[in-house]
């Protein structure tokens, strides 16, 4: 945890968004992998941790937006417990950890509740995403789930978004902690990818690096010589010499702060003039865009910026024709890049989408477009300074996409289907840095990470 006056500070912060009532963060409970005491590894409720710090299942905490007052709600443990887990710290010690005065059992939380809604008093709460959470709001709200679903607070959730998305020091030095290993995972994968080696060997030597440290994933880890299926989760191909590996893996920390990071790369250790072509593409794509990176500026024009840069080079090799700002603002260019550029990063490795991602990466000023493609955004706001954000485009080939447009005859005057099916065994290309919003523009977070085909093929070589 972090020192206890940083969660009482976050929880004042709070408190002064000008909200009255109730506001009521439960935290996660263990998930049975396959029956109760057979559990998977547990997730704190980000929100929970970000503002009670504590990382262990069956709490609750409970502020009282118009006194400051906060409470922890949970269960002392008894020598049953501690048969099973070994001491433990009681409520009001683990209370006292979050710079929490007060703490009651949980048993009492409904009762508190139900006294409140007596009273006249709001109730807020983030909308649930995990089945426990709303069953539970069901039973301490006294309403059916499915009501408890759409009754969420929207003030909470914009309150809790303006707080989470900006990031303080202590923040950014966990963020760039786990970079460090997710560095050391990626360098030690490209060093391992070699003609005859099983994809899962692979991941299972990064997440090796990773278990040394007692961490675990931000996210399953898309390894694949298959790079044109954006969330590959397989890894159950042989890798032969000329293949292409897409990696996108990344750790999280200590105190539960995310990393993701991708990096494509040839087995072998040699681009192909084809691959260095189009990597070195999606190279200039990155760079633009963490370039255009600033305070005030929309990530929905960043990510239009990157398209651009695509669209233009691509051209020269035969794939587009026409303007480039037509073939963007139709949507044509979503055939070689058919996701969001980037999204927020913190707790969450999609941070605080689990509170709704319109709400996260969307506000008054631009809504999510419709375009195939572009509707994949999921951060397309204007930035402020303290945000952190992936910055990750890509180009891939995709046959079942490219036959299904071909056939439609869609964005015909802008795309050269013949040049797109000459490339489609090339899989896919994705290079991912995790990037701060300085005050006066941005700064790639951790060490750097070999990038350049030139880097890519030195680290190789070792």
């Amino acid at each position: 945890m972090f020192a206890p006056d940083i969660y009482l500070q976050r929880r004042q912060n709070l408190q002064a968004a000008g909200l009255s009532g109730l506001l009521l963060f439960l935290g996660n409970v263990d998930s049975p992998m396959n029956y109760a005491d057979n559990t998977l590894p547990f997730v704190q409720d980000s929100s929970f941790r970000y503002f009670f710090g504590l990382n262990e299942p069956g709490l609750a905490g409970l502020i009282d937006a118009d006194s400051g007052e906060a409470v922890l709600f949970g269960t002392d443990p008894d020598v049953a417990d501690v048969v099973w887990t070994g001491p433990l710290p009681s409520l009001a010690e683990r209370a006292a950890s979050a710079a929490l005065t007060r703490s009651q059992p949980y048993a009492q939380l409904a009762t508190v509740l139900a006294e409140a809604r007596a009273a006249g008093r709001a109730i807020h709460y983030l909308a649930p995403y995990r089945g426990e959470t709303k069953i539970e709001l069901g039973r301490l709200l006294g309403a059916h789930p499915a009501e408890v679903k759409d009754g969420f607070s929207v003030p909470l959730t914009q309150a809790v978004v303006a707080l989470r998305e900006i990031k303080g020091e202590e923040e950014i030095a966990q963020m760039e902690a786990a970079l460090a290993v997710t560095g050391a995972m990626h360098v030690a994968a490209m060093q391992s990818s070699k003609a005859g080696v099983l994809e899962h060997q692979v991941v299972g030597i990064m997440e090796g690096i990773m278990r040394r440290h007692d961490w675990h994933l931000a996210y399953p880890s898309i390894f694949s010589k298959h790079g044109e299926v954006l969330h590959n989760h397989h890894h159950d191909n042989v890798l032969q010499n000329g293949d292409l590996v897409l990696n996108d893996t990344g750790c999280t920390s200590g105190e539960g702060y995310a990393s993701d990071i991708t990096r494509t790369f040839p087995v072998g250790g040699r681009f192909t003039v084809q691959q260095r072509e189009l990597y070195n593409i999606v190279l200039e794509m990155q760079e633009a865009a963490i370039a255009a990176i600033r305070p005030g500026a929309r990530y929905l024009d960043i990510h239009k910026l990157s398209a651009s840069v695509m669209v233009e080079r691509m051209a020269e090799l035969g794939f587009f024709k026409g303007k480039t700002e037509d073939v963007v603002e139709s949507g044509a260019y979503a055939i070689a890049f058919p996701h969001g550029l980037g999204h927020q990063i913190g707790m969450d490795v999609h941070d605080m989408e689990g509170l709704g991602e319109d709400l996260v990466g969307y506000g008054d000023d631009v809504a999510r477009s419709p375009l195939f493609g572009l509707g994949y955004l999921r951060l397309g706001k204007a930035l402020k300074a303290g945000m952190v954000l992936t910055v990750e485009p890509g180009v891939y080939f995709i046959p079942a996409l490219v036959a299904a447009w071909e056939a439609e005859g869609r964005h015909r005057d802008y795309i050269n289907y013949e040049r797109f099916r000459e490339y489609l065994g090339m899989g896919g290309i994705r290079i991912e840095d995790n990037v701060l919003v300085t005050e006066t523009g941005s700064r790639v977070l951790g060490e750097p990470i070999p990038k350049t085909v030139d880097e890519i093929e030195a680290i190789m070589r070792m």
